[in-house]
């Protein structure tokens, strides 16, 4: 890997202080979501992006961070206010548990720091609105990063399906993501740590995946809400995960469609799957490059996805897109979606706990 010294040195050679196109100023929050440790690769081979600091409260951690990504000692911090004031970040990235977004969003609003945090924005609606308010209280640009986000059979969907409306208005989506389950491929165990943990992860597979099938049918319906949704959960591998569900349906009902959310620590493979049908046809999305489909009489057809504009091929590219205020954050990264989000999850929690149907027009 790039060390940060001779990272920050390429960068200052390409953009000279003052430019316009100077390097995205970026620091992280956390390091306890094991995504993190993709996306500082990728940021570390990006001479757009500079790695000012890094914040975790356990210093163990950052060491090993460190010592990985031969980061230097002096953007290493504990104390995440003692960063953010030191460094004077333009964004922060945030990799935290999901309980801990709502406590970065409130330091990042004091300092007017604009924020992407990983999936899913919060584990409870009382949360998701806590960061809604502190967002607009400090006047800054709170957005969530989806893997699904980025998959350009994903945005081929959306232009045909919603924007041409080639197959009719939509019918039916299902979504289906998962994988064995986090200790079964092996996560960080820093990662696992909360994962299996309700309070700070909201749940287990039912938040942990249900949340990309609720961003997607959000995204596709216009940020309408469902006006009901069941849901079921079980823990099958009560040995594994004792406190947390591991399989989960959520069921989305629309005044003319319905939703249907498989999320599963239990497939016999990871997938990140996309059926969307309308009156004429659909579209199926397995993973990021793949689709099927089908339109009226014709015959069932594979296509090659286009590629997505450059500001939205990635978190990065998006995120420095939002902060350099070449686009407004819309869509599956915004925090309009992702609130809505939120409610679907926190309905179909309640859903589980009761044995019933929750209403979410009317909460």
């Amino acid at each position: 890997m790039i060390a940060y010294a001779g990272l920050l040195t390429f960068s200052c050679l390409l953009f000279p202080p003052g430019s316009a196109a100077q390097p995205l100023r970026l620091a992280i929050a956390g390091l306890n979501h094991g995504h993190v440790s993709g996306f500082l690769r990728a940021a570390q081979q990006r001479p757009d992006v500079q790695i000012a600091g890094i914040f975790d409260p356990d210093a163990a951690l950052l060491d090993r961070y460190a010592k990985a990504g031969g980061f230097a000692s002096g953007i290493l911090y504990t104390d995440l206010a003692r960063m953010l004031d030191a460094v004077k970040p333009e964004a922060v990235a945030t990799f935290t548990d999901t309980y801990s977004h709502a406590g970065v969003v409130e330091a990042c609003s004091a300092r007017h720091i604009h924020v992407m945090m990983e999936k899913p924005l919060a584990v409870s609606v009382k949360q998701a609105r806590s960061i809604e308010q502190a967002a607009a209280r400090g006047a800054i640009r709170v957005i969530v990063n989806y893997e699904t986000t980025w998959y350009k059979s994903h945005g081929e969907i959306w232009n045909l399906i919603h924007e041409r409306k080639a197959a009719g208005e939509i019918r039916k989506m299902v979504a289906m993501d998962g994988h064995q389950g986090p200790k079964e491929i092996g996560v960080q165990p820093e990662f696992l740590s909360w994962l299996g943990d309700p309070e700070r992860n909201g749940g287990g597979a039912l938040f942990d995946f249900g949340c990309y099938g609720a961003n997607l049918m959000t995204w596709l319906m216009d940020n309408r809400r469902p006006i009901r949704v069941t849901a079921l959960a079980q823990t099958i591998k009560p040995d594994l995960y004792p406190r947390v569900d591991d399989e989960a349906t959520i069921l989305l009902e629309y005044p003319k469609a319905q939703g249907i959310i498989q999320a599963s620590w239990n497939w016999p493979y990871s997938r990140k799957d996309l059926e969307v049908y309308g009156q004429t046809g659909y579209a199926i999305a397995t993973g990021g490059d793949s689709l099927r489909v089908k339109l009226g009489s014709a015959r069932e057809e594979t296509r090659t996805p286009g590629d997505r504009a450059p500001d939205e091929r990635d978190s990065l590219s998006y995120l420095a897109a939002v902060v350099r205020g070449r686009i407004k954050p819309s869509g599956l990264s915004s925090l309009e979606n992702n609130v809505i989000v939120t409610e679907i999850l926190e309905a179909a929690r309640d859903s589980v706990r009761t044995g019933k149907t929750i209403a979410l027009t009317a909460r």
